[in-house]
């Protein structure tokens, strides 16, 4: 049982890893970085696509990771 979870978490942590990697950058530069995030909060474009998909993918990673790791530290722990 053990192991299955440890191997789940490799398995999201791996997709975390490659689903971040493979997004584009919202902005470059220092004009970017300073007005980049009032147009990611306030602008009006949606992520579309490719994007959309792997915003989503990361989020599922990142939520299957943490509960994996609280799983697994639970499961040794007892």
């Amino acid at each position: 049982m053990v192991l299955l979870f440890k191997i789940l978490l490799i398995i999201a942590a791996v997709g975390l890893i490659v689903a971040v990697l493979l997004q584009q950058g919202k902005s470059a530069g220092l004009s970017g970085a300073i007005s980049g995030g009032a147009e990611h909060l306030f602008g009006k474009q949606r992520a579309r696509g490719l994007e959309l998909v792997l915003e989503r993918v990361t989020i599922v990673c990142a939520a299957a990771f943490f509960i994996l790791t609280f799983v697994v530290a639970y499961v040794l722990k007892a």
